[in-house]
């Protein structure tokens, strides 16, 4: 006879019974049906906890990657009320507007271009270029770009979803301008455009040889220059002190259109520093061949990404560095770090290097402070209520504190306090 000690709790009851976890009663539910299932009931919070850790929240990266991938890449904070906006309307004519011609219009201004328009990330924006302006037609890119980077994102297989044709010139390290000339003048070739691709996250070092953007752009078919970071200007009028030397050699918007690009294509969460986004900008006629093609409306981003790229155009416009996170921590000082980690009053200080991330600038450090603890202790400081992610170098745990914002500084104190 099944006694009701023997019964399994009732699941409701379990649920009700770890709703401080915070999650909507339906999930919670589940967590105790998963546990009572697996014979242990009081394994409900801890299933409840993990699904709860699945979820998006906010961390503090101590790891000294700027542009962290599995954190996000570029910081940025952006609110706005739940409230109507013009997305799509002209507010002078009343008429329906565009959604680019807001973001759109300020990132054409602020990078020197005619036009420019937005989508939901790089990868869409290399494709609907090659989709616009090279449908059924030839491609020449170097075989030294041939890339691929993070998620499986390879050149050849985007370009060929796109319905362009790739045409490979020049060998793995030597490219010249006399192989694309060659491949355009040819007439067994229809060539639509020249594509520059940005190497990214590695670099080919050694006997190489690369065409400067200025010496493709008169081969009689348009340039597009995909630079990747999104770098705006190479003289980065929005920092104080100018660009710091980390940025050498980087390929920047501004500048790639003086040199002749027709288009280029970039990231708005890299170096711009803004939400994830593809721009494309350049020449408007370029642009509007893009923006006509169908692919245009699979690819365009939504209000909120608009909206927090239009935040991050007017302070490019204003030369308010300091309104950028990205910015703001890339440009910090050593002195100003090293002051913080001292006040932090736990840990010992010590010199580190940060890194760009993201792809961007492979190989480069940033001089940079944080604070480092003897041992591995990453896995407790990634599972409080608000994680701190961090490194291990040596043997020991270091957070970077030049990608931890001021007013966190508090609470990396609390976590280290709470480790001994």
């Amino acid at each position: 006879m099944t006694t009701p000690a023997d019964r399994p709790p009732s699941v409701d009851k379990l649920a009700r019974s770890i709703a401080d976890v915070g999650l909507p009663h339906p999930m919670l539910v589940e967590a105790a049906r998963a546990a009572i299932a697996a014979g242990d009931p009081g394994g409900a919070r801890r299933i409840a906890d993990d699904m709860a850790r699945r979820t998006l929240r906010p961390v503090i990266n101590g790891t000294g990657t700027l542009l962290h991938t599995n954190l996000g890449r570029a910081p940025m904070g952006f609110e706005q009320a739940a409230t109507y906006t013009n997305l799509e309307l002209d507010l002078t004519t009343g008429e329906r507007g565009s959604r680019m011609a807001t973001a759109g219009a300020l990132m054409a201004r602020a990078c020197g271009a005619e036009a420019a328009i937005v989508v939901n990330n790089c990868a869409a924006a290399v494709l609907l270029v090659l989709a616009g302006l090279a449908d059924g037609r030839d491609v020449v890119v170097s075989r030294s770009e041939l890339v691929e980077i993070g998620g499986g994102f390879r050149v050849p297989e985007v370009m060929d979803r796109s319905g362009a044709r790739l045409l490979e010139v020049g060998t793995t390290n030597r490219t010249r301008r006399a192989d694309f000339e060659k491949a355009v003048v040819d007439p067994d070739n229809d060539v639509g455009i020249v594509l520059q691709v940005h190497q990214s996250n590695y670099r080919i070092i050694g006997f190489t040889e690369a065409p400067r953007t200025a010496e493709l752009a008169d081969l009689g078919v348009p340039l597009v220059a995909d630079i990747g970071s999104g770098l705006l200007d190479s003289r980065c009028p929005w920092l104080e002190g100018g660009p710091p030397g980390w940025l050498a050699d980087e390929p920047a918007a501004r500048q790639t259109l003086d040199a002749g690009a027709g288009l280029i294509t970039f990231s708005g969460d890299k170096l711009l520093g803004g939400p994830q986004a593809g721009i494309i900008a350049g020449r408007a006629d370029l642009v509007a061949l893009c923006a006509r093609h169908p692919l245009a409306r699979a690819l365009r981003p939504g209000g909120l990404v608009l909206g927090a790229l239009q935040a991050t155009a007017l302070a490019y416009l204003a030369e308010d560095g300091q309104a950028i996170p990205f910015w703001r921590m890339a440009s910090a000082s050593v002195d100003a770090l090293t002051a913080r980690a001292e006040a932090l009053g736990v840990g010992v200080p010590t010199d580190t290097q940060s890194t760009p991330g993201g792809g961007t600038l492979p190989g480069v450090e940033i001089p940079s402070v944080g604070v480092r603890v003897g041992g591995d202790r990453r896995s407790e400081l990634r599972n409080r209520e608000r994680p701190l992610i961090a490194r291990v170098v040596d043997g020991n745990t270091i957070i970077d504190l030049r990608t931890v914002h001021a007013d966190d500084d508090t609470e990396v104190t609390a976590a280290l306090t709470a480790l001994d």
